[in-house]
């Protein structure tokens, strides 16, 4: 670890948590500290500048009325403005989409995209919900948050257990309550109401862009190499398609009914069709054999991609990690505690806020085609999308060697500078 790593880690004294806010903060503070970060506008990136917390009324099919908890917290508008998906699961709250508003802001920087941050959410478990349910609730949250989303202002987009279907119902209610319809508000869309080629793949496809980056510089062969891809929702499904097309032998895969692994290599293509005939789930796959998905993260693989939820790798369990890369296809995936861990073993980790920014990067195209009214193929999309993430990898690689830094404080750093640099020049007051 470098010697200006070192001393701001020991500043900051990272401890073990599991509160992705605090997790972001640790990081924050370190390449801060590196770059001699001014105090007013450490102050200013630290927090939020507006939360918005929402009690939503749904009638429910059964006569009687629920209230559910939404959020949308908008972290910093300073480039542009704010971006980020929505989500619905038990497990959302002010932290958890604090963490991720801030994480938009640094992953729209690093993706060089003209954009700040932010992110919503609705505690709900979404699978229990008809779909009329569904419907009523997204429409509950849009009028809701109908002064705090617009085409200029703050564009939400897909992300647990929302997709589509879900940005459909945003932007038609949204252009209900505005007297005309206004695509652009979302994206994420389907095809045939303003949505673009390559928006549903962009996440997974950055992944693997970004691994194959990390792997030429690590001089990895992809025909030679092995890898485990934990989650098998739409980005860690198409990141492992993606990598098998690349030449890498998946051995193994999960998703929260179970994790399988097969040494001479899972058929993806197979797996997928299983999971989309089984309700969604890879539970009863016989590609492969049964495992826990702690033994995934342990697995002696060149390549550990983790797309499912936060906190997967810790303290607890980083030492058992034998990959020589991790490509983070999930938000906030490894905690703080665990990055001390991960670097002391020499394992190179791409973080989240680089590896998993295809989908706000197509996402931004999908914007502009709204605004202009003229739409790319599929093929010019992921030309675009390939190489905004090869430059963006190639920009954080750079700063890591400037400042000998892991990869993770190096995209802090260039975030944080660019972002600061924006908040700097159009003046406090």
């Amino acid at each position: 670890m470098a010697v200006a790593e070192k001393a701001a880690q020991k500043q900051a004294q990272p401890k073990e948590t599991t509160n992705p806010y605090e997790s972001m903060i640790q990081r924050f503070d370190v390449a801060a500290k590196i770059i001699g970060l001014d105090e007013e506008t450490y102050n200013i990136l630290k927090a939020p500048q507006r939360q918005y917390v929402v009690s939503l009324p749904v009638a429910m099919d059964n006569g009687k009325v629920q209230v559910f908890e939404g959020y949308r917290i908008i972290h910093n508008t300073s480039r542009g403005p704010s971006k980020g998906g929505i989500r619905y699961a038990l497990e959302v709250n002010q932290d958890e989409v604090k963490a991720l508003a801030a994480w938009m802001t640094w992953k729209c920087a690093i993706a060089d995209i003209p954009y700040g941050g932010a992110k919503g959410g609705i505690t709900v478990d979404a699978s229990k919900l008809s779909l009329g349910e569904l419907e009523r609730l997204t429409r509950a949250y849009t009028r809701a948050m109908v002064d705090v989303f617009g085409v200029d202002k703050d564009i939400p987009a897909p992300d647990v257990a929302t997709g589509p279907r879900e940005m459909a119902w945003i932007v038609d209610e949204f252009s209900r309550m505005q007297g005309s319809f206004q695509p652009g508000v979302v994206t994420g869309k389907p095809l045939h109401l303003g949505g673009s080629e390559g928006r549903v793949e962009a996440t997974g496809r950055g992944v693997n862009t970004a691994a194959l980056e990390a792997m030429r510089q690590m001089r990895l062969d992809p025909r030679k190499a092995t890898a485990a891809v934990q989650g098998f929702g739409n980005v860690g499904s198409i990141s492992a398609k993606y990598m098998e097309d690349a030449g890498l032998r998946i051995v193994a895969i999960s998703d929260h009914t179970g994790a399988f692994s097969n040494s001479k290599g899972i058929s993806i293509g197979d797996a997928i069709k299983y999971r989309n005939a089984n309700n969604g789930v890879l539970k009863g796959f016989t590609g492969g054999k049964l495992i826990s998905n702690e033994e995934l993260l342990a697995l002696d693989v060149d390549v550990l991609a983790p797309c499912a939820l936060e906190n997967q790798i810790r303290q607890a369990n980083a030492a058992d990690v034998k990959a020589q890369l991790i490509v983070e296809g999930a938000n906030g995936p490894t905690t703080a505690g665990a990055d001390k861990i991960l670097q002391e073993k020499g394992i190179i980790v791409v973080p989240d806020i680089l590896a998993n920014g295809g989908g706000v990067t197509v996402s931004y195209m999908e914007w502009t085609q709204n605004r202009f009214g003229y739409y790319y193929a599929e093929d010019e999309i992921n030309k675009r999308a390939d190489r905004s993430m090869s430059r963006a990898f190639e920009n954080v690689w750079a700063v890591g060697k400037k400042y000998k830094v892991s990869m993770r404080i190096a995209a802090y750093i260039f975030a944080l500078e660019k972002v600061a640099k924006a908040v700097q020049s159009r003046g406090h007051y």
